[in-house]
C-alpha cells in the first residue's frame, strides 16, 4: 500500500464489539480502483443508515439486530491512479504493485501461487477475526448478482458449466434478493446485449472462471455467503449518473443485508453452559470443504432456506448431537431461528480448529476419482457379461 489505509466503518447497537446472537454483515467496494460506483453507493448508504436510525423502523430495527461492516475502498491506490475516468478499463483496476485483488486470493479449486497482497492480506486478517454471517462485494462493468463457485472442478459439476456449492439454493435466493429490488437488474438485459443474465443472477463459473477471487475465499475458509454485485456497465461513469444509480441500489442494498437473518443460530455448550469454541455445526447433507465451526463464544449461523432440516454438532471425540429443526421465514424479523446445543457428558477446552489454505477441492476430486475407478471396472465387466450373455 502507499501508505494509505483500508476504512471500514461499523454501524449497529453495539458497533465497537462483537454480541451474542447479532450477526455480522460486510459490504465491501472498489477492490478494482477503476469501479467506482460501488465505493459512491457505500459512502451514500452510511449516509442513509444513520440518518434513518431511529426515524425509520424497518432500519433501527436492522441496525438493533445486525453489527453492519462497511468498506468503500478496498483498493485506495488503484482508484488514485485512475486518472482519466473510462467506461471500460484502466491500470487503476489494480493496487500499486500490478496486481488484480480479486484474482490474489487462496483458491480451494487450484494452487493460484498468488503473492498475497497487502490489502488482501488485511481483509483475510479481517475475516479471520470477526464472525461475518453474509456479505457482499460491489464491482462495475456489467449489471448481474454473480454467485458462488468462481472457479470448480469435476466435484462441483464444471463438466456441466455450472459449478455448484452446497448452498447452491441459498445462493440463488440472494442473488435474486439484490436483483429483483434493484430497478432493472431482474431483467437481465446485460449492457450491450450480447449477454443476457435470466432474473438477473449468474453462477460464477457459468459467467466465466476465475481463480482466487474473494467470494470463494469468503466461502469455503470465511463461513461467509459472499456475492459478487456488478453494479453498472460503465466502470467510472460520469458524476452526474450517481444519483440514479443511488436511486437504482437502494432498495436492494437495504434488502440483502435482511438476509443475514435467514435460516438458524445458536451456541454449543458443556454441561455447565460454557460455550464450546471450534464445534463444527452444519446442516446435514451440506457439509462443507472447510467445515463450518462455532466461534470463540460457541456460536453458529447457517444460512438456510425456510424447510426442514437436520443440524449436525459435532465437539471431535465425542458423540454428535443431531436435531431437526423447522426453519422459518425470519428475515421479516430480524432474526434467524434459534437452536442452541448442550453436550452434557463434555466439559471441553478450547481447541483450534484452523483449515490448511490447500486447495481443498483438488482432493476432492482425486479422492472422488479414486472412487470411481473400481466402480467403473466393475461396469466394464457387466457390459462384457451383457455382450457374452446376449
Amino acid at each position: 500500500l502507499k501508505g494509505r489505509d483500508l476504512w471500514v466503518l461499523v454501524l449497529g447497537r453495539f458497533p465497537t464489539h462483537h454480541k451474542i446472537g447479532i450477526p455480522e454483515f460486510k459490504y465491501v467496494a472498489n477492490m478494482h480502483g477503476d469501479e467506482t460506483v460501488g465505493r459512491e453507493l457505500l459512502l451514500h448508504l452510511i449516509d442513509f443508515l444513520v440518518t434513518s436510525y431511529r426515524r425509520d423502523p424497518v432500519i433501527t430495527r436492522l441496525l438493533n439486530t445486525t453489527r453492519i461492516h462497511i468498506m468503500p475502498t478496498m483498493n485506495p491506490d488503484g482508484f488514485e491512479a485512475t486518472k482519466v475516468p473510462d467506461c471500460y478499463y484502466t491500470q487503476g483496476r489494480y493496487n500499486k504493485n500490478g496486481e488484480d485483488l480479486n484474482r490474489n486470493f487462496p483458491d480451494a479449486f487450484e494452487n493460484n501461487n498468488a503473492s498475497i497482497q497487502p490489502e488482501t492480506q488485511a481483509v483475510m486478517n479481517w475475516i479471520k477475526n470477526e464472525t461475518f454471517v453474509l456479505s457482499a462485494n460491489l464491482h462495475g462493468g456489467a449489471l448481474v448478482a454473480s454467485y458462488t463457485f468462481d472457479n470448480g472442478n469435476s466435484v462441483t459439476g464444471t463438466l456441466k458449466g455450472y459449478s455448484r456449492s452446497p448452498d447452491d439454493d441459498v445462493f440463488i435466493h440472494l442473488a435474486k434478493t439484490y436483483s429483483f429490488n434493484h430497478a432493472s437488474m431482474y431483467k437481465g438485459t446485460e449492457c450491450d446485449n450480447r449477454q443476457t443474465f435470466p432474473e438477473g443472477i449468474t453462477n460464477g463459473y457459468s459467467w466465466y472462471q476465475l481463480e482466487g477471487g474473494m467470494q470463494d475465499y469468503n466461502y469455503v475458509w470465511g463461513q461467509c455467503f459472499e456475492i459478487t454485485l456488478e453494479l453498472s456497465c460503465c466502470k467510472y461513469p460520469p458524476a452526474d449518473q450517481l444519483e440514479k444509480f443511488w436511486r437504482d441500489n437502494k432498495a436492494a442494498l437495504i434488502e440483502y443485508i435482511k438476509q443475514v437473518h435467514l435460516g438458524v443460530k445458536g451456541q454449543v455448550t458443556d454441561k455447565n453452559g460454557t460455550p464450546i469454541p471450534n464445534a463444527i455445526v452444519e446442516a446435514k447433507g451440506r457439509a462443507h470443504v472447510c467445515p463450518y465451526r462455532t466461534n470463540k463464544h460457541g456460536e453458529y449461523f447457517l444460512l438456510l432456506l425456510p424447510g426442514t432440516y437436520v443440524i449436525n454438532a459435532t465437539v471431535p471425540g465425542f458423540k454428535s448431537i443431531l436435531e431437526t429443526v423447522e426453519i422459518p421465514d425470519n428475515t421479516g424479523n430480524f432474526s434467524a431461528l434459534k437452536h442452541d446445543f448442550s453436550f452434557s457428558e463434555v466439559s471441553i477446552q478450547s481447541r483450534a480448529g484452523s483449515c490448511p489454505k490447500t486447495p481443498l477441492y483438488q482432493e476432492l476430486e482425486r479422492a472422488s476419482s479414486a472412487a470411481v475407478k473400481p466402480t467403473l471396472r466393475v461396469l466394464g465387466l457387466m457390459t462384457i457379461m451383457l455382450v457374452i450373455f446376449k
